[in-house]
């Protein structure tokens, strides 16, 4: 393994057929994370060339506070959208440019006078006002990310009906993984009556790895959640504070941090969670076709006693980790190898490590190249 490669993944990142994906980051619970992973994943994909508009649906106005916007001097906000539908229909005279590529429909306190007395028993019309407004937008955004109140209420109702994906940040701790299952749940009958599913995901965060209860949590989410929870895990990180408190994503304010490094691999996640595009990385190609050419078996090797979980993704596999990739450990007296076997066709790869949760390059090759969100990947070449 080694050497040089050119072959990056062009342009911007991926965006949902016909326009722009809309993401609600939605937990019942508060002080999650919630509000730090829709202005982060923004910043994350916005330091990449897309195009983000953050709605902050929440009425606390947290997510326009962390952008760097004082609700209460905004003379108009979500309220005069959502809350007569005779009003104006018009999403973008209330945006804000908050940061180079985030824009922002800000929130205010008022909003939370259509909060109350609210059930799965609302009318279409009251629960459809939001996908109304982002559908009457013209193709101006790759991604719109909803940062939801703390309750499963009108507001919340809106932003899943407008939603291609769901976003649950979990910390890790027995009674949220309990609250989160029954918000699964509920997303589940919502599924049922809009005839379509919502995607939804689960991304562990406030995650501190000195602790023995974190880890033996983390473990247990991964088990419970399977394939819908993310690979990557946010850690607790004192600098993602420290951002919101100047009106920054992470990327803005403190790029080399933890934090920054955690939320680009979330948004790597977000983004390229589809099948690779081999026209980019291919040299085997002839008329738009692959040549039929026999694959090579690859061998990538750790020995590393302190992990305990290793994936690998990549180019390879459409970015998801361990997909179509094998695993053999072998100990030999005090070490422990584990290796992930492959089968690839001749050519250059990217690739990157999932080590107990956390994205990095594989510690055991030197190469490497700037990836499509900004981080280094892994490269490697099969001859």
């Amino acid at each position: 393994m080694g050497g040089d490669s050119s072959n990056t993944r062009e342009g911007s990142v991926a965006t949902g057929r016909g326009g722009a994906r809309v993401l609600s980051v939605v937990n019942q619970k508060g002080g999650c994370g919630k509000t730090t992973t829709t202005v982060n994943l923004a910043g994350a994909l916005s330091v990449e060339g897309a195009r983000v508009l953050v709605i902050d649906i929440d009425p606390q106005a947290h997510a326009t506070l962390a952008l760097g916007i004082d609700p209460d001097e905004l003379s108009e906000s979500l309220l005069e959208l959502l809350s007569d539908p005779h009003g104006p229909k018009d999403l973008q005279q209330i945006l804000i440019q908050a940061s180079s590529g985030i824009d922002l429909a800000p929130a205010s306190l008022a909003l939370s006078a259509l909060e109350h007395g609210v059930s799965f028993k609302q009318t279409t019309a009251r629960t459809g006002r939001l996908k109304s407004l982002i559908d009457s937008l013209p193709h101006l955004y790759d991604f719109v990310l909803v940062d939801c109140p703390p309750a499963l209420n009108l507001l919340t109702l809106n932003a899943l009906r407008a939603s291609t994906d769901v976003i649950v940040p979990l910390e890790a701790s027995f009674f949220a993984v309990d609250g989160v299952q029954k918000l699964l749940e509920a997303i589940g009958h919502l599924e049922e009556r809009i005839g379509r599913s919502l995607n939804a995901r689960v991304l562990p965060t406030l995650f501190d790895a000195r602790t023995r209860y974190a880890r033996e949590t983390l473990r247990d989410i991964r088990a419970l959640f399977n394939e819908q929870c993310f690979e990557t895990v946010i850690r607790q990180n004192v600098k993602l504070q420290e951002a919101a408190r100047h009106g920054l994503p992470i990327h803005y304010y403190a790029p080399s941090t933890p934090g920054a490094e955690d939320y680009a691999s979330a948004a790597l996640e977000v983004a390229t969670g589809r099948p690779p595009d081999l026209s980019n990385r291919n040299p085997l190609m002839q008329n738009g076709e692959i040549k039929a050419v026999p694959e090579r078996e690859v061998l990538i090797q750790f020995q590393d006693e302190r992990a305990g979980d290793v994936r690998v993704a990549g180019d390879f596999n459409g970015w998801v980790p361990d997909k179509n990739v094998a695993s053999h450990v072998e100990v030999k007296g005090p070490s422990r190898i584990l290796t992930k076997i492959l089968r690839l066709a001749p050519g250059t790869y990217q690739y990157r490590c999932v080590i107990d949760g956390e994205w990095c390059i594989d510690p055991g090759n030197p190469d490497s190249v700037a990836g499509p969100m900004g981080h280094p990947n892994s490269v490697l070449h099969v001859r």
